[in-house]
Protein backbone atom coordinates (compact mmCIF):
# COMPACT_ATOMS: atom_id res chain seq x y z
CA UNK A 1 0.00 0.00 0.00
CA UNK A 2 2.85 2.40 0.85
CA UNK A 3 4.34 1.95 -2.61
CA UNK A 4 1.01 2.77 -4.27
CA UNK A 5 0.62 5.99 -2.28
CA UNK A 6 4.22 6.95 -3.12
CA UNK A 7 3.43 6.69 -6.83
CA UNK A 8 1.08 9.67 -6.47
CA UNK A 9 2.84 11.74 -3.83
CA UNK A 10 5.84 11.42 -1.53
CA UNK A 11 5.11 10.41 2.05
CA UNK A 12 7.11 10.62 5.27
CA UNK A 13 6.47 8.04 7.95
CA UNK A 14 7.13 9.59 11.35
CA UNK A 15 7.43 6.76 13.84
CA UNK A 16 8.84 5.65 17.16
CA UNK A 17 9.81 2.13 16.08
CA UNK A 18 11.93 2.37 12.94
CA UNK A 19 12.30 -1.42 12.33
CA UNK A 20 8.53 -1.71 11.90
CA UNK A 21 8.52 1.11 9.36
CA UNK A 22 11.32 -0.61 7.46
CA UNK A 23 9.40 -3.89 7.53
CA UNK A 24 6.20 -2.38 6.13
CA UNK A 25 8.12 -0.71 3.31
CA UNK A 26 8.06 2.96 4.25
CA UNK A 27 10.53 4.87 2.09
CA UNK A 28 11.13 8.09 4.04
CA UNK A 29 11.29 7.49 7.78
CA UNK A 30 11.70 10.11 10.50
CA UNK A 31 12.24 8.70 14.00
CA UNK A 32 10.18 10.39 16.70
CA UNK A 33 10.34 10.58 20.51
CA UNK A 34 8.38 7.84 22.32
CA UNK A 35 5.33 5.64 21.82
CA UNK A 36 2.99 7.58 24.14
CA UNK A 37 4.30 10.95 22.88
CA UNK A 38 5.63 10.56 19.33
CA UNK A 39 5.80 14.28 18.58
CA UNK A 40 6.50 15.71 21.99
CA UNK A 41 7.95 15.34 25.45
CA UNK A 42 5.73 16.37 28.35
CA UNK A 43 8.75 16.63 30.67
CA UNK A 44 10.05 19.65 28.74
CA UNK A 45 8.99 23.25 29.08
CA UNK A 46 6.44 24.47 26.53
CA UNK A 47 9.19 26.39 24.70
CA UNK A 48 11.48 23.35 24.55
CA UNK A 49 8.64 21.13 23.37
CA UNK A 50 7.72 23.60 20.63
CA UNK A 51 11.34 23.62 19.44
CA UNK A 52 11.42 19.81 19.50
CA UNK A 53 8.22 19.54 17.46
CA UNK A 54 9.45 22.14 15.02
CA UNK A 55 12.70 20.23 14.46
CA UNK A 56 10.76 17.01 13.76
CA UNK A 57 8.47 18.73 11.26
CA UNK A 58 11.44 20.42 9.57
CA UNK A 59 13.18 17.03 9.30
CA UNK A 60 10.02 15.57 7.72
CA UNK A 61 9.83 18.45 5.22
CA UNK A 62 13.49 17.91 4.32
CA UNK A 63 12.75 14.21 3.81
CA UNK A 64 9.90 15.09 1.43
CA UNK A 65 12.25 17.22 -0.65
CA UNK A 66 14.97 14.57 -0.84
CA UNK A 67 15.17 12.26 -3.84
CA UNK A 68 15.69 8.68 -2.68
CA UNK A 69 16.25 5.35 -4.38
CA UNK A 70 15.89 3.12 -1.33
CA UNK A 71 14.42 3.19 2.16
CA UNK A 72 16.00 6.08 4.06
CA UNK A 73 15.93 6.98 7.75
CA UNK A 74 16.30 10.73 8.31
CA UNK A 75 17.95 11.16 11.68
CA UNK A 76 19.26 14.70 11.09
Amino acid sequence: MVKEIERKLPVVHMCTIVPISLTVGANRIVPTIAIPHPLGDPTRTPEEEKALRRSLVERALKALQTEITEQTVFTK
